[in-house]
């Protein structure tokens, strides 16, 4: 069964977006508070940049997915969404136990 995505909902996707970016933000404070700690003024300064990174992210992330999913409810109007194919899977079956004979594209 064909299944097409023709609008994105704005708002919505980009609350998750953000809230990814900034969890893989949280990577720059594992780097950028030893610098506050142990480096000196120039890694200081480098250290407070890269504890500022999650937000900064969050908010890049944000504005990025809300041009892009607005970009792609335009186009999707003028030329069709992403098509994928789904099956449904019996209860009690996970994934991996299903009729493997049909391809799933998603």
């Amino acid at each position: 069964m064909k299944k097409q995505i023709i609008r994105i909902s704005i708002l919505q996707s980009s609350k998750i977006v953000t809230i990814l970016y900034f969890l893989l933000g949280l990577i720059y404070l594992l780097i950028g508070v030893p610098m506050i700690i142990f480096g000196n003024d120039q890694l200081r300064i480098m250290g407070i940049i890269y504890c500022a990174m999650p937000i900064l992210m969050a908010v890049i992330g944000f504005i990025c997915f809300v041009i892009c999913a607005a970009v792609y409810n335009l186009l999707a109007q003028w030329l069709g969404g992403m098509e994928f194919e789904v099956i449904d899977i019996p209860e009690g079956k996970n994934t991996a136990e299903a009729d493997t004979n049909q391809e799933v594209l998603i």
